[in-house]
Formats: structure tokens, sequence, C-alpha cells
């Protein structure tokens, strides 16, 4: 077969990419490489002009301040429809989202009408912000969720723009237009599975692909310091609780001194995301989640232990009866604890990390993840 993947937030394109082709499939990947994290593709609608120096991006700015309009977005859309009668042959096409194309929201709709006239085969993935999923966030039916921060402070709605567009006319008519012009919508995890069921999608989960291959295991050994990591992303600082982290690194840090080191990386390529993190012990992700997202798992390969969303929701589903991660929670305090607990025991750490690689082995290996997209598809 031959499968056309459209735009990447994460690893999850990629890894797919590769467990299709591990399983003899040819595969296009087409994205822009979502900004500072560069992440790879066969074919980009990167908006290298506008981003090429600072002359460009001092005129970018000044039409921005001046007309609200992105000139990035422009540029996306116009190399994504000089790419098009390279992408005219394919048996199946995925959108990592309704906004793969990081453009204006008509723009998408019309790009997509020319893809999808020569691609009968199509399918929508819900691995991130989506209308259906800022809609249930909305209804504060959750303890907690990404959008809690704004709920408790409305002045930080400038650091929701990207959420909170998908409730936008023109987003919503995007996603609905691609509900139902696809054949089928699938999630990557529970906090995107729960919000769509109970928004009535039928989306089932497919959890995030990680190829085990290129992330492998690394046993814990010495122990002191123990290797405190956080990646900081400033666009997403707040809805991912990065303060809360910041705030128990800096009692731990007073509470221990040299029986700890901690590494801080902000908003750098993902190679040197993970070139840090890989000298861990333990790893920050985030607060406010049911589950893990892919930069977690990744780390969770490698025996890492991850703080990140691991609820009773996501252990029921999955079956666990031990942690093969540390579940957050939006206090400083639980926190603390937490990593104490770690750094005073830290035969658990070891004990968690071969968990938590054995976790991904069985439900997020690449291979036996495309072969369940491959069913969701019908190909």
């Amino acid at each position: 077969m031959k499968i056309l993947l459209i735009g990447e937030y994460s690893r999850l394109h990629n890894s797919l990419k590769e467990g299709l082709v591990a399983l003899g499939h040819e595969v296009v990947l087409v994205a822009s490489g979502d900004a500072f994290k560069n992440f790879p593709s066969d074919y980009s609608f990167r908006a290298q002009i506008t981003n090429s120096n600072w002359f460009f991006k001092k005129i970018r700015n000044l039409i921005y301040s001046v007309t609200r309009i992105e000139m990035e977005q422009i540029e996306h859309a116009i190399r994504f429809y000089f790419l098009l009668p390279k992408l005219n042959k394919f048996d199946h096409v995925q959108l990592i989202n309704s906004d793969a194309l990081a453009t204006f929201p008509w723009v998408s709709r019309f790009l997509y009408r020319k893809l999808f006239q020569n691609i009968k085969s199509r399918s929508l993935v819900v691995c991130g912000d989506e209308t259906p999923i800022i809609d249930y966030l909305l209804k504060k039916e959750l303890p907690y969720s990404i959008l809690t921060p704004f709920f408790e402070d409305a002045t930080l709605k400038n650091h929701f723009y990207y959420p909170l567009k998908y409730t936008k006319p023109a987003y919503r008519k995007t996603f609905e237009w691609l509900a139902q012009n696809c054949q089928s919508m699938t999630t990557s995890d529970m906090d995107y599975k729960i919000p769509m069921e109970r928004m009535g999608f039928n989306a089932p989960l497919i959890p995030n692909p990680v190829n085990c291959e290129k992330n492998p295991f690394e046993a814990i050994s010495l122990l002191e310091p123990v290797v405190i990591f956080l990646g900081i992303n400033r666009g997403s600082y707040i809805k991912k609780g990065i303060p809360y982290f910041e705030k128990a690194l800096a009692e731990i840090e007073k509470k221990y001194g040299t029986k700890v080191r901690i590494s801080i990386c902000e908003n750098q390529p993902y190679e040197i995301y993970i070139s840090l993190y890989n000298k861990a012990h333990i790893v920050l992700d985030q607060i406010y989640a049911m589950d893990q997202g892919y930069n977690a798992l990744e780390a969770m390969a490698k025996g890492k232990v991850v703080f990140t969303g691991a609820s009773e929701a996501f252990m029921n589903y999955y079956g666990l009866n031990e942690n093969v991660a540390i579940h957050t929670l939006p206090d400083k305090d639980y926190l603390v604890n937490q990593l104490s607990h770690l750094i005073e025991n830290p035969s658990e750490l070891k004990e968690i990390g071969e968990r938590a690689r054995a976790f991904i082995e069985k439900e997020h290996h690449y291979k036996k993840i495309a072969e369940q997209y491959l069913a969701a598809w019908k190909l």
C-alpha cells in the first residue's frame, strides 16, 4: 500500500511511518517541521522565507501587528499547494489534526478538497487540541485539564490562543467538514478518547507508536546524583503546568543539594532535547493529563521514570496494577513528596524504569501500532 501522512507535531507520524515501512508499505510524510522542533519529513511546507533571517522576521511581525495576518500561514499554504501534484497517487491519507497544514481554515479546506479528489480512503487522528476536545474541556466536567489555569485566571487567555482557536467558527467548520469526509477517526490516548466519546464521536484509541529500536532501554546504574530533567516549551508553558515543576524543583534542590542534578532545556530542537534527557533518571513531562504524551513515552522506553499523566482511568484501561510512570497533580507539595520518595529510595527508580520499558514494548511497539492503524483504515 502507498500511504500519505500529513502533518507532525510530536513524533507520532514519523514513528508510524517507520512501523508501516517495516511492514512493507510505501509511506510519504509531509509536514512543516513544527517550528523549532524541526521534525523530519519527506516533503516540507516549512515557512522558510518568513523565518529565514532577522529582516523577514521583522517584516512578518510588522504585518501581523497591523493586520493580524500571519505570513507563515500564507507560506505554508503556498508551499503545500505546489506539492499537490506529487501527492495524488496514494491508497490512504491521514491528517495529524484538522489544522495539519497550519494555515487559515478556509485555505485548509480548499487544499484538503484538492488532496481528497484523488485519495478516497482518508482518516483523521485526534492527538492534540481539536474542536470537540476543547468543547468538552470547556464544560469543566473533569477535575482538571489543560484549560484549568485559564479557568482559574482569565488574564492568561493569551496563553491559550492555540487551544481556544478550535472553538472559532472557521476552525469548527474545518473539523466538521473533515468529520464528514474522512472514513475514520482515531485517538492517541485517554486525554482524547474520553472527550471524543463524551462528545458523541466514534474515535477508537490507537496508542502512540514508539520505535523501540531507536529508543533502546538503558538500565539505571549510577544514582548519585539523581538527575532530574525538565523540558520547557514556552508555547505550552502554562497549559502543561510547568510552573508547578519549577516550584517543586526549587525545593528539591534546596533540600538535597549535591545529591541531585537538575537539567533544564528550553525551546530546543527535538534532537538537542533528546540528547539532554538521555542523561536523566527522572523526566518531568506535564501536569494536566490522564495519559502520556509522546516525549513521555520515548523517555519511558529508555527506562526513565516520568512524571506525567498516569491516572486511574489510564491504569484501568491498560489493566495495570503497578506504576509505569508517576501520575502528576497540580500540587507543588505532592510533587515534592513524590520526588523526595524516589531520591531517598533509588531502587524504585530502577523498578519503575523496567516496568515502563515493558509497558512500551507491549502497548506502544511501533510495528504493532502500525498494524492497528491498517486495520482501522481497512487496508
